[in-house]
């Protein structure tokens, strides 16, 4: 178990899912990228959802939330979606919290597979997964999701949005700032518009929830750009800018999406910054 500053750390892995393994890295030829993650016999790379769940200073505060469980049968098999491994309730079972026991939640962007646990279906109408949390969105990313390009129109589902800005539990944030002591969130634009990356620091260090700036670790090259990216460049310098700091700072990153590896710190290479003492989170420190 691992300890910054006031919060306690505990890994949620909440599913598995698949994506176009091309989609995910972008221009990069797939003899180069299926090297580090084969796909299957449909091009999907496997990934993980895997959250971040705070305890301390009185709150529960979860990062992300996977998925959820409300999608149809031909979306699971698109996406490959697989809670055989873990589910969301499961693994907060297994850290000896509910879904009740959660004070805030903090969604890094409103893409389907980051906030779709959100919100669950009970018989014909939708709720709150976490009754008495508060949700904590960017208002400059809700206002874009609402109003959604055709590009990104498919990543924002209605279902896992409109809920959370019924319920009277949204808390919009405006731009970079503190949440609660110790955590801050960071704002990056490439990927979608405000997606917010969550930098928890003590006396320990710091760890950065990295979300899909860096999806997996492979993504530290920086020409390995999502083709989801909405604005490829953006993301291209801001991944510059965020690891020249990381490693400054000798920060942690906690990886949402990789299949293998959870947490490692950086290091500069000759080739660039990469990845070094790949760990779970239990190894921290």
């Amino acid at each position: 178990m691992s300890k910054i500053g006031l919060y306690t750390l505990y890994t949620i892995e909440t599913g598995r899912f698949g994506l176009d393994g091309g989609a995910m890295f972008g221009m990069v030829p797939r003899p180069l990228w299926e090297r580090r993650i084969a796909p299957d016999a449909r091009n999907r790379i496997a990934l993980h959802m895997r959250c971040l769940l705070l305890e301390g200073d009185g709150r529960l505060i979860l990062i992300d939330t996977g998925i959820g469980d409300k999608y149809d049968a031909k979306f699971k098999d698109i996406l490959a979606i697989d809670h055989a491994h873990s589910t969301l309730h499961g693994s907060l079972d297994a850290a000896g919290f509910s879904a009740n026991d959660v004070t805030d939640v903090i969604l890094t962007h409103l893409h389907f597979d980051h906030c779709g646990g959100s919100t669950t279906r009970r018989d014909d109408r939708l709720a709150l997964t976490f009754p008495n949390a508060t949700y904590h969105v960017q208002q400059a990313h809700l206002d874009w999701a609402r109003q959604p390009t055709m590009r990104e129109k498919a990543s924002f589902l209605p279902g896992n949005i409109e809920p959370l800005g019924a319920s009277g539990q949204l808390n919009r944030v405006e731009g970079e700032r503190a949440l609660f002591p110790g955590i801050d969130v960071m704002l990056v634009h490439g990927h979608t518009e405000a997606q917010q990356l969550v930098k928890i620091s003590g006396v320990e260090g710091t760890l950065v929830f990295v979300a899909d700036l860096l999806p997996t670790s492979h993504h530290l090259r920086l020409p390995w750009i999502m083709a989801y990216d909405v604005r490829p460049l953006v993301t291209l310098q801001e991944k510059q800018d965020f690891l020249s700091q990381a490693l400054a700072g000798g920060w942690h990153l906690f990886f949402e999406h990789d299949p293998e590896l959870t947490l490692a710190s950086l290091v500069q290479t000759e080739r660039g910054i990469d990845v070094v003492h790949p760990r779970g989170l239990d190894e921290l420190f």
